[in-house]
């Protein structure tokens, strides 16, 4: 059974035929159809039903398409339907919506009494040459940002591929930051609310690119996507120990789950805390993820290991997405930064007073001492202080600049 099934499916045209196909026509209009999460049936049901599965998936896709048009098979879960026939966006539309239903309403036979049910995603694309597959694959990616089961037909004003192109911007631009020394820590004030002095820095990452100053919201995606990441933590560490070595300053750098599970940190900020004689005691490791993502053993061990040595902790952004009590109190860590958006609307609703208040409470009680983000007018710091939150820092006090 196994063989007549992959012999089917081997049979079947390919890729390059694909290819060859729509490189030998003068319009097409081409469904990427991906199976979701296909992976799935092989794990339940073994490689063996899978390959049964794919079959029946195939049946189903001949009986849904456009009578006229091509099937291809381009890899394991992926098949293309290629149609030759003049079609506007509404019948493009309408032929991937029937043909999504028709899966939605269908029953996939896997063995006697066992059944199951498949949902496919499908990227649409319409014009000339082989481009248009890799048109419809990005239709797909897009696609699946915001879900599955349903269709994308390619857009190229839309957002997301806009957003793509400006990543591919990014990463140049990123390595020839890097390379030309224009990756450079800017450092913004972090007030004690008692002594109404600056007692520390946070060190956050700019690129100068042409006269103009780059906020990190403008390139970090791409540095992640591009494994550069790392690079740029190591760039602002170093550059940042040069500048409080002759200072007393307490300062703190963001650190990501990707520095975390590279496990380079100890050795790294050890040698260049040894280089500018700068007491560990000093320097505040803020982790810019939310707390769940420090869960490993590993993690934890290195994290355990760099207190050790003196490094503080600090938790960013706490209060948003995931944030967990129970593993902050685990964790306990230095200090904690409440999340920018309940200080900056403190004043004005009413629920993120609340948090803030359940946090100041947790933390007091915990001895986790806390930073109060995003404080923008003397109105919001005056009800900082009244909450009895011991840092304040944000443009009310100064904005993040290129020296102390």
């Amino acid at each position: 059974m196994k063989n007549i099934h992959r012999n089917c499916l081997s049979s079947m045209d390919d890729r390059f035929a694909l290819i060859d196909y729509l490189d030998s026509v003068e319009f097409a209009n081409l469904f990427l159809i991906n199976i979701d999460n296909f992976s799935n049936f092989n794990n339940a049901y073994g490689f063996e039903y899978g390959d049964k599965i794919l079959v029946e998936i195939t049946k189903l896709i001949i009986k849904s398409k456009p009578a006229t048009a091509k099937l291809f098979r381009i890899s394991s879960d992926e098949f293309a339907v290629v149609s030759l026939e003049d079609m506007n966006q509404s019948r493009l539309a309408d032929i991937a919506s029937s043909m999504v239903s028709f899966f939605d309403q269908m029953e996939i036979e896997v063995d006697e009494d066992i059944y199951t049910r498949a949902s496919i995603s499908i990227g649409i694309s319409t014009g000339k040459g082989s481009q248009i597959l890799n048109q419809a694959k990005i239709a797909i990616k897009e696609l699946r940002e915001y879900s599955r089961g349903s269709y994308k037909i390619y857009d190229p004003n839309s957002v997301y591929i806009k957003k793509q192109e400006e990543n591919v911007y990014w990463i140049h631009k990123i390595k020839e930051a890097i390379e030309k020394e224009r990756l450079l820590p800017y450092f913004q004030p972090i007030i004690n609310n008692k002594t109404k002095k600056i007692e520390k820095y946070e060190c956050l990452v700019r690129i100068f690119d042409e006269g103009i100053v780059v906020p990190p919201i403008r390139f970090i995606e791409a540095s992640k996507l591009t494994g550069t990441l790392s690079l740029v933590t190591r760039t602002i560490i170093e550059q940042s120990f040069k500048k409080f070595g002759d200072t007393e300053y307490e300062f703190s750098i963001n650190i990501t789950k990707i520095d975390l599970h590279l496990n380079y940190l100890e050795e790294f900020l050890l040698k260049h805390a040894i280089k500018n004689a700068i007491n560990p005691s000093r320097v505040v490791l803020e982790i810019l993820e939310d707390i769940d993502s420090l869960s490993s053993p590993e993690v934890i061990a290195q994290l355990n290991s760099l207190r050790s040595f003196g490094f503080k902790i600090a938790i960013d952004d706490f209060g948003s997405q995931s944030s967990n009590l129970s593993r902050l109190l685990e964790f306990l860590p230095d200090y904690l930064k409440i999340d920018g958006s309940f200080i900056k609307n403190i004043l004005t609703d009413n629920k993120s007073l609340i948090i803030v208040e359940a946090i100041v409470l947790l933390c007091k009680k915990s001895n986790i001492k806390i930073i109060a983000e995003f404080v923008h007018s003397a109105e919001v710091q005056a009800k900082v202080e009244e909450l009895g939150i011991e840092y304040s820092q944000g443009f009310y006090f100064s904005e993040p600049k290129e020296d102390l």
